[in-house]
């Protein structure tokens, strides 16, 4: 707080809306699940491409300093600007032209995920149909056990009405229980390494040193992937109640340290259990009718359902503001037009879910398609952040206690020379 001028001092302490105010440990909730998301099957396979604990910890650690730098650096930034949405901070700082490119990965970026998020929910539907009827055959199963049938009725009758709400700060609550679930599947994994590793290790043992340094490195977008939440990162500090850099920056290493710890516990002892054969879903390597992974796909599908909602609601602003600036400056109708109101965002929030919904359902493969989320996230992780210090420290003064000092030993000697 102390590098910014008395005009910024006074955004920050003025509330974005007359809404109520998101807590501190709302935000760190929100934050935190806004990462805990399908990249949380994917760390021990990580783990193995990276040749061992060492080179994987070492890589989680960087990535870990660069992701806690951009979350601060987007809070700073949202300060500068005054703006309370990714996008808008973007756009604000660097000019029109990297706004546009800016909401054009984000709105691709957002719908990807929520395919990914979809789709991983109706897999694990189909291995719990399938063990709730162990007797239907595969060929033709029953109509209410098929995937296209139950992710639709989830979606409409679950995922549906927790997109709605107008405001993220509803998502805390569901966001704790997203949180507790994908904390359960970390412990369950701990549990079977001491519980049943006789019966689930498997050989050859795992690798101690990474084949090459490009293996190292090519779990990066893997980690990019499992620990983005910087897409959210601005609409959650404009909710908070304290919006003070310092106060942010608690937020966000908390949040972030709180989801390392998870990934590393999955992805060691997810690793340790099954060696190099490990699979890039660590559910499926466990077999289908233990009782713990069941109640651990139950409640990774619902930590996914809750965290489904928080991209809805970034993706559903990036399509507001499109309406508010072409819809609203066309037509007069301003209530008609408003893209905060309750027809509006019921619009966009169905189409959203409907479109997700259909790639989901005819989409075989995602692995092509996770590829390109965690090369797109780079740019929200690295690169818009970068642009964005680069533009508000050429805008906001980087050090006016300096400038304030000699202010203030000036009048000390034109008063002294009055004297």
């Amino acid at each position: 707080m102390e590098g910014l001028t008395p005009a910024s001092r006074d955004l920050l302490a003025k509330p974005a809306t007359a809404s109520p105010r998101l807590s501190s440990l709302g935000a760190v909730f929100i934050l935190l699940k806004s990462a805990l998301g399908a990249g949380l099957l994917n760390f021990p396979w990580a783990f193995h491409k990276a040749g061992g604990l060492t080179p994987a910890f070492l890589v989680e650690l960087v990535s870990l300093a660069f992701l806690i730098s951009g979350l601060v650096i987007l809070g700073y930034a949202a300060s500068v600007s005054g703006q309370t949405t990714y996008q808008g901070v973007v756009g604000g700082l660097c000019g029109p032209a990297i706004g546009k490119l800016c909401e054009a990965c984000f709105i691709v970026n957002l719908l990807m995920i929520s395919v990914a998020f979809l789709k991983v929910i109706g897999d694990q539907l189909e291995k719990l149909c399938d063990f709730l009827l162990p007797g239907a055959p595969p060929a033709l199963p029953p109509w209410y056990v098929d995937q296209r049938f139950t992710l639709t009725l989830l979606s409409m009758l679950v995922i549906l009405p927790l997109s709605a709400p107008k405001e993220i700060g509803f998502q805390k609550f569901t966001s704790f229980l997203g949180t507790l679930a994908a904390c359960y599947l970390a412990l369950v994994i701990v549990a079977q390494y001491y519980l049943g590793a006789q019966a689930l290790v498997r050989e050859p043992r795992p690798a101690l040193s990474p084949s090459s340094w490009a293996s190292v490195f090519s779990v990066f977008p893997t980690i990019c992937f499992g620990f983005q939440c910087h897409e959210a990162a601005v609409s959650i500090y404009c909710s908070m109640g304290s919006q003070s850099l310092s106060h942010w920056a608690l937020v966000s290493v908390l949040s972030l340290l709180a989801c390392c710890l998870v990934y590393s516990l999955t992805g060691v002892y997810g690793f340790l259990t099954f060696g190099t054969e490990v699979s890039a879903d660590i559910l499926m390597s466990y077999p289908g009718d233990d009782g713990l992974i069941i109640v651990a796909r139950v409640l990774f599908a619902v930590s996914i359902v809750t965290v489904y909602p928080i991209v809805l609601f970034l993706g559903r602003s990036v399509m507001q503001d499109f309406w508010r600036r072409s819809c609203c400056q066309a037509c007069g109708l301003r209530t008609l037009a408003d893209p905060s109101g309750l027809g509006v965002r019921m619009l966009l929030t169905v189409l959203w879910v409907t479109v997700t919904l259909a790639m989901a359902l005819f989409l075989p493969d995602l692995s092509e398609i996770i590829g390109i989320i965690g090369g797109i996230s780079s740019f929200f992780i690295f690169i818009f952040p970068g642009l964005c210090l680069i533009c508000a420290v050429s805008t906001e003064p980087v050090e006016p206690r300096a400038r304030l000092s000699t202010h203030r030993r000036t009048q000390e000697w034109t008063c002294r020379a009055m004297r």
